[in-house]
């Protein structure tokens, strides 16, 4: 062989050994990545673009105290919870990321100024409808909890959080749902927006160690089962004296089930059926709380996966991208801005898979 052509081969064995191995580190570097950030990779310019406009403006609208808050001061712990969430869904954490900080700001106000001793996260007096801001505050402190790395703020975020799924067990009513208040408070009112808050709460929970008793969920699926009409075919009314099939209440009552491994063969079925007709047409807003209703069903979707979820993400994205403001936020809706922006943020982080309590 010539001298020149044995120079060449050394040279291609040395190329293609040094293509190996970085092929090796990207593979090894995908690898490594959180999906989160994988997903978030291969979003659209324009989605990235709305998406990191509305985390923005939510983390320049936080309080000093730590929280947000609806219209007219309302909700500041059910706003605190579900803008906390939308945060964690970009992939920050109490110690990483970007939105670090708000998040312990969020943490703090609701784990020292709104926990109360007898396990209520929230303010009876400022909260409105208190189990809400009760159900959104578990949700987001036990996604916090699976990441905390601070032993001091874990130990104080399991002692709120044991406190708080006791309380929840004291407010269910004899039927097995929630109200507004406790059972105590509101006399044995029950409600099904506010059953499925708690659930999925207290499903947050236990995911992260929390004990909450077996009996609690049980009886709450039940209450779910019992409101609904013609075996889920007519979807879940508004609580078990009646009210007639809801879409919003039946979306989130099937989020409720999944969260609670709950995959009846012939009653969630009829379910999705009923939501499929209700809510797969993205321009219809003849029911109300729309993005309360689109919250839970892409939630659903999500984890059914698939070409339906394809289809309607990609029909959910499409309403909600140009309805987002300048200043990223949205305003459609009576709650307030913090609201819709919170939620159309955690329906747009979806596949980044970034909390355990809504992944696949």
């Amino acid at each position: 062989m010539r001298p020149g052509r044995q120079a060449r081969d050394r040279n291609m064995q040395t190329l293609t050994s040094k293509a190996g191995q970085s092929l090796l580190v990207l593979l090894a570097i995908a690898w490594a990545m959180p999906a989160h950030q994988t997903a978030a990779a291969g979003r659209s310019p324009e989605l990235q673009r709305v998406i990191s406009r509305g985390l923005e403006w939510l983390a320049n609208h936080q309080s000093r105290l730590g929280h947000w808050t609806a219209n007219d001061g309302k909700y500041p712990s059910a706003m605190t919870g579900l803008a906390g969430i939308a945060l964690l869904c970009e992939g920050s954490t109490t110690t990483q990321g970007k939105y670090s900080a708000n998040i312990r700001s969020a943490v703090d106000f609701l784990a020292e100024r709104q926990a109360r001793t007898n396990g209520l996260i929230g303010d009876p007096v400022r909260d409105d409808r208190y189990t809400y801001g009760h159900g959104f505050g578990m949700l987001f402190l036990s996604q916090v909890l699976g990441e905390e790395e601070d032993l001091e703020r874990r130990e104080r975020l399991v002692e709120v959080l044991s406190r708080a799924a006791v309380f929840s067990g004291r407010a269910q009513t004899k039927a097995g749902g929630w109200g507004y208040v406790s059972a105590k408070d509101g006399r044995g009112f029950d409600e099904g927006s506010t059953t499925i808050t708690q659930v999925q709460g207290l499903r947050g929970c236990r995911n992260a160690g929390i004990p909450v008793p077996k009996e609690i969920i049980d009886q709450a699926v039940t209450y779910i089962r019992k409101c609904s009409l013609q075996g889920g075919a007519g979807g879940v009314q508004y609580n078990s004296r009646g009210g007639g099939g809801r879409p919003a209440i039946s979306a989130a009552a099937i989020a409720c089930l999944f969260n609670a491994g709950q995959y009846d063969s012939q009653y969630v079925p009829k379910l999705l059926a009923y939501c499929e007709k209700n809510l797969s047409n993205i321009s219809n807003r003849g029911f109300g709380h729309w993005h309360y209703a689109h919250y839970y069903y892409a939630q659903v979707l999500y984890r059914e996966g698939g070409t339906k979820w394809e289809q309607y993400r990609d029909k959910i994205h499409a309403r909600l991208i140009p309805e987002a403001s300048p200043d990223g936020f949205w305003s459609q809706g009576y709650i307030g801005p913090v609201y819709t922006t919170a939620i159309n943020l955690t329906i747009l982080q979806l596949e980044d898979a970034a909390l355990p309590i809504y992944q696949r």
